[in-house]
């Protein structure tokens, strides 16, 4: 029985995954770090611990992540300030259908929560999240389960009677872990034949979301 969803929010429930990636790139190439989209897309969901790491292992031992990291926050806080930032097709239809039909609804997000808090209220859909969790509440952020286990336990409820939907293999593999029913929504990517053992299924956007949890019906 599902009774909750728990959400990933960049490039599930808003259009913001492909500004990371873009900023990412523009902040490290500012401090002369070659950095590609597929650099980028490595690190999507994943905690700073293992972020740092894993730039480290292309770049060498001297990237510096906060440094990087701040040019990133810089350049796209002053693109989201300009242009705004956009949520996904059919975010709004989901959200209201799981609202009218009582599931309860968390985001689990690598954003600090003030900042998701800020993005999901500019496109009205703060009110439709029960709980909002970052990875800065819990020890070990994706790809680790900690974020979707506390995310479930704020909702009183076990992360078997939750849906996770993600985008990510970081998000992917910390959903899994915790035990949650795991839908892969692609967005920049699909990695959906790498993580086939982790996932109930896959949807075609977030409208098709519905469809499979009316399959737990």
């Amino acid at each position: 029985m599902i009774k909750g969803v728990i959400s990933d929010m960049d490039g599930v429930i808003l259009d913001s995954e492909k500004l990371y990636v873009r900023f990412w790139r523009e902040a490290a190439n500012f401090y002369g770090y070659p950095m590609t989209t597929e650099h980028a897309l490595s690190i999507r969901s994943m905690a700073r611990p293992f972020a740092i790491e894993r730039l480290q292992g292309y770049f060498g031992e001297d990237f510096d992540y906060d440094l990087v990291r701040g040019k990133r926050v810089e350049l796209m806080d002053a693109y989201v300030e300009k242009h705004g930032i956009e949520a996904k097709d059919g975010a709004r239809v989901l959200l209201v259908y799981l609202k009218k039909n009582g599931y309860k609804v968390a985001l689990a997000t690598a954003t600090a929560a003030n900042r998701a808090s800020q993005y999901l209220q500019r496109v009205g859909l703060l009110e439709f999240f029960d709980v909002v969790a970052s990875a800065r509440m819990v020890k070990n952020g994706k790809p680790k389960p900690d974020i979707y286990l506390y995310a479930a336990e704020r909702l009183g409820l076990r992360p078997c009677e939750c849906v996770a939907l993600e985008d990510s293999v970081n998000g992917v593999r910390s959903a899994a872990a915790a035990g949650c029913k795991t839908v892969l929504v692609p967005d920049l990517d699909n990695p959906e034949k790498e993580l086939k053992p982790l996932l109930y299924d896959t949807a075609n956007g977030l409208s098709d979301v519905i469809r499979i949890i009316n399959n737990f019906t």
